[in-house]
């Protein structure tokens, strides 16, 4: 009777907070039923759970009195902007202690271009993709302008994973400026404005001062000792010999309040710095060699007066799968640009709840495949030619005024190399300098190589048990980068898939495992590889609930949310209240 009594007061509670909530948003936006819920509680390759509601406020301030809410009725709140991570760290997973209360956060799309252009204000659903575009006018770019943009991913995502990303001047996501909520350690919701502008006192006016843009620019205080990007990284990159690598999730040098916060608290906005558009070329590398591809690295880094703009790397064999099993997303982003993949995701996703129902998963990826598989190479002729000649490929994209010296480099150095062994045809690298179609596509088909093996897995079930999907970051001095996995590991990999960001040394790894093996074992055996190459692990995606967050990171998600009252069990850690 007592059981049945705590089951029928739970129950009254979970039904008066969402009374609360369709009040506050709107039943409209108040979703409980598995089906509408599904999209927000799936992680994009990782990570399933249940909810008791999905909701998603229009404003700032209903924002705010979703989080009351929520608080006072003593649920968990995960926070989820576009949920394009890898890892499930925006999406239930397991069982709770208490009610969770998943808190989308899409419809709050705003972004304020501030001090002419050169910073922004970015609102909880503003994409990366949106920022481009919205900077363009200002001849200025954002933090990130391809590959997690390619999928509609959300700027304060990217903030709140402390992400990575290609661009090699600009390193992970951060900031010290940003306002936020949190639950402090006697359960109190509190408002902090770490914005650096003066919007008011009370939470309520703090927050439609802000989403009305109701500040003046003298409002909006500079201070050296408050960073808006990260200041160092482009000089902890050209470190090539350090024996430690240049950026990982758990660095605690980059985990300042909302920066690398993971949901542990409530982020309402970011303020960021923007970047100038540099005028650049692209080259296209490929060699037999990890050799090769470590000395122009090394030259790259310390020889040039300006860095490399980006450096992205793929192997064969992730070339070859992404050219089947990416090009349905390759051709959606040429014909209707990036803008329109979210939606495109989410009606995929509809219709692959309604096929799984009636017993047909997997058959709209069947179809896509099918459809696709019967359009022509999508991809560059002179790409295809290196594919057939190269293991290695590396595309590089160089500011205007140093290609001619780039370009110097390579001729000198594959000419070197071909005098240098006897098997020129098989040995020597070569590179070409793309032209702006070759290397636009360059670069997106790099960027539809990560989405490729979730296709391959969904396209062959038969075959395959899961995917293990690593991202890793090697020490910056590491010469052996090219992974040699035991034997026994190796019998029971389909595919293997390397690519990454390589003068970085971050590197992004799937393995396509055969059916009947178990994924998470063999992760496990994966960790303990890499912890003998000295490698940090997750590099740029955080840890989700795949990972165990090192100590660093845990110490800083208990700080930021002494109560376990948000995104609880992030990074395997403790999922009840007040970390017991």
């Amino acid at each position: 009777m007592q059981a049945q009594a705590k089951s029928d007061a739970q129950r009254s509670i979970e039904k008066n907070v969402l009374a609360q909530l369709a009040k506050i948003v709107g039943a409209q936006h108040l979703l409980t039923q598995d089906k509408d819920t599904r999209l927000y509680r799936q992680g994009r390759r990782f990570g399933e759970g249940k909810v008791l509601a999905v909701v998603s406020p229009g404003s700032l301030l209903e924002q705010w009195q979703v989080l009351q809410a929520a608080v006072n009725a003593d649920c968990i709140v995960i926070m989820q902007a576009a949920n394009t991570g890898l890892t499930g760290g925006s999406t239930p997973f397991g069982d709770y202690d208490r009610p969770v209360v998943l808190l989308s956060t899409r419809r709050l799309v705003g972004i304020q271009v501030i001090q002419s252009g050169k910073q922004v204000i970015c609102l909880p659903g503003a994409t990366l993709d949106k920022l481009e575009r919205e900077l363009a006018g200002f001849d200025r770019e954002p933090h990130s302008v391809i590959g997690s943009s390619c999928i509609g991913a959300s700027v304060l995502g990217g903030v709140c994973n402390n992400s990575g990303g290609a661009l090699v001047r600009r390193g992970p996501a951060y900031t010290e400026l940003a306002l936020y909520a949190q639950v402090n350690a006697a359960g109190e919701l509190q408002l902090v404005n770490h914005l650096g502008i003066d919007l008011g006192n009370s939470p309520e006016e703090i927050l439609k001062n802000l989403e009305q843009q109701h500040y003046q620019p003298s409002d909006i205080h500079s201070d050296d000792q408050c960073c808006a990007s990260d200041q160092r990284y482009a000089h902890d990159v050209t470190q090539v010999d350090a024996d430690t690598p240049a950026r990982f999730n758990a660095d605690p040098t980059r985990l300042f309040e909302a920066s690398g916060s993971a949901g542990k608290v409530c982020v309402f906005a970011v303020r960021l710095d923007t970047f100038v558009k540099i005028p650049s070329q692209v080259f296209y590398v490929g060699t037999n060699s990890q050799e090769d591809l470590t000395e122009i690295r090394r030259f790259l880094l310390t020889e040039l007066p300006r860095l490399p703009i980006a450096g992205e790397y793929i192997h064969r064999v992730a070339y070859d799968i992404g050219a089947k099993y990416g090009k349905d997303t390759f051709m959606f982003i040429e014909k209707f640009g990036t803008a329109k993949v979210p939606a495109a995701f989410a009606m995929k996703d509809k219709v692959d709840g309604y096929l799984e129902k009636w017993g047909m998963k997997g058959l709209s990826d069947k179809c896509l495949q099918l459809v696709t598989g019967l359009l022509p190479s999508h991809l560059p002729k002179r790409m295809n030619a290196f594919r057939d000649r190269y293991e290695h490929h590396l595309v590089l994209r160089i500011e205007n005024q140093d290609v001619a010296q780039v370009e110097a480099f390579l001729k000198g150095y594959f000419s070197q190399t071909a005098s240098a062994v006897a098997d020129s045809q098989t040995a020597m690298g070569d590179y070409f300098l793309c032209d702006a179609d070759e290397g636009r596509k360059a670069f997106l088909h790099r960027f539809a190589v990560a989405g490729a093996a979730i296709r391959y897995r969904d396209t062959h079930r038969s075959e395959v048990e899961d995917i293990v999907a690593l991202d890793i970051a090697l020490r910056r001095n590491d010469r052996q980068w090219v992974e040699t996995l035991p034997t026994e590991m190796d019998q029971k990999i389909l595919h293997k898939l390397y690519y990454g960001h390589f003068l970085c040394h971050v590197f992004h790894q799937d393995y396509i495992v055969r059916k009947g093996v178990d994924p998470i074992a063999m992760e496990h055996q994966m960790w303990h590889l890499l912890d003998d190459r000295g490698a940090e692990y997750p590099a740029e995606h955080n840890v989700g609930h795949l990972y165990i967050a090192k100590p660093a990171l845990q110490k800083h998600y208990q700080l930021l949310d002494p109560s376990n009252q948000f995104n609880v069990g992030i990074g395997q850690t403790s999922k009840l209240k007040n970390w017991q």
